[in-house]
């Protein structure tokens, strides 16, 4: 897992094992492995997201509770995906919201840094770090912001305390943690909602919005100093952290956090598309084909190239709320595979969305993976 990949300018033709023969896609500026470790005492954000690879998100926990919020039940899960070779983890993670109010944060954004969930979390993330991994902690399911968000000072500064808070407090941690600023902009950031009430991703209010709150947690980040000026800070898109957006969120360099110059700087994005067949109402009928997938991360690619900015995959994933046994086929095995296969490809890492439901990877005790997704993905 810790080797860096180097980009040389040739073709190379990326197929997974589930692809057919028209399926195949020949993929632009591939890479070769090189053996050599990172060496340098603060590696920029290609260097580490190339050094992620693969990893995986502890889903509906610390983000909703909807699983339990204690170490002890997440440490067997960090170990099975850490033994099967992840090197990183995803800890999404909401502080003013959800939790039927037990907030960690107050209204204000001001961390309760006794508050017993956040002492489980601290706990999780130092013992993340310990098993020598990557760990991105983020703010999740901040709908108090998304939903309500109308451009006026009053919710940047609390946005900004809230980011200063969580900044400060593990200041000191080494830079295999990460920081991403906000998950799936949507709401008044832009999302599609049919008829109302939220603009469309297009919306020019709405990307403004979008990159405006970025650029509130990416400020109150790097004003924190130490650690922080060099740590790896991931930025997403609106419409849900749509890949497809990218190019609309972030059209130029200028328009990015530190305007291109920051090489610490890293763009997450998520993809559910199609949502016939990906989504938990999905169905296997409606599997596009292979191709569809590496075209997609493709085109993120190359838009990403002219950026000059590294990409992380933050969630991505087949569900099914009913008719499970669909996840247990070569068809969605090949999917994950083949998401797999193309984002590392193309110099990214990818984050595989686990929420022990719909979506779940692994089973009820944590000792073995469901419908052998993920050893045929790690394959």
């Amino acid at each position: 897992m810790k080797n860096k990949l180097k980009i040389f300018a040739f073709l190379i033709l990326l197929t997974s094992c589930s692809c057919s023969e028209d399926e195949k896609i020949v993929f632009i500026d591939g890479e070769t492995i090189d053996n050599s470790p990172i060496d340098s005492e603060f590696p920029n954000a290609k260097e580490v997201i190339i050094d992620m690879a693969a990893g995986f998100n502890l889903g509906n926990t610390f983000d909703n509770g909807q699983n339990p919020t204690t170490f002890l039940e997440s440490k067997p899960i960090i170990d099975l995906y850490v033994g099967a070779g992840m090197n990183h983890v995803r800890i999404p993670t909401t502080w003013m919201d959800r939790f039927d109010g037990d907030h960690i944060a107050d209204e204000n954004g001001n961390i309760d840094t006794s508050h017993p969930r956040f002492l489980e979390l601290v706990q999780l993330i130092d013992y993340a770090l310990s098993q020598d991994i990557y760990v991105v902690l983020n703010t999740h399911h901040e709908s108090w912001l998304k939903d309500n968000y109308d451009g006026s000072e009053a919710f940047d500064i609390k946005f900004q305390n809230l980011w200063t808070g969580i900044a400060t407090f593990f200041k000191d941690r080494s830079n295999h943690l990460i920081f991403e600023v906000l998950n799936e902009p949507e709401g008044n950031l832009g999302e599609f909602d049919g008829d109302g009430p939220f603009p469309d991703p297009t919306d020019a209010t709405a990307i403004e919005y979008t990159r405006h709150l970025n650029n509130i947690g990416y400020d109150a980040i790097r004003a924190t100093g130490g650690n922080n000026l060099t740590r790896i800070v991931m930025v997403g898109v609106n419409s849900q952290g749509n890949a497809l957006y990218l190019d609309e969120v972030y059209p130029n360099k200028i328009s990015l956090p530190g305007e291109g110059s920051d090489v610490y700087l890293a763009i997450q994005v998520h993809s559910y598309s199609p949502w016939a067949f990906c989504g938990e109402t999905g169905s296997n009928a409606a599997f596009p084909g292979n191709s569809f997938f590496e075209q997609g991360i493709q085109d993120v690619s190359v838009h990403a190239s002219g950026l000059d900015v590294a990409i992380n995959y933050g969630e991505f994933g087949v569900g099914r709320a009913s008719n499970a046994s669909e996840r247990n086929t070569p068809l969605v095995r090949g999917y994950y595979k083949t998401v797999a296969d193309a984002t590392i490809g193309q110099s990214m890492s990818y984050t595989v969305w686990d929420d022990r439901g719909w979506f779940k990877l692994v089973d009820n005790t944590a000792t073995d993976f469901t419908f052998d997704i993920v050893p045929f993905m790690l394959d």
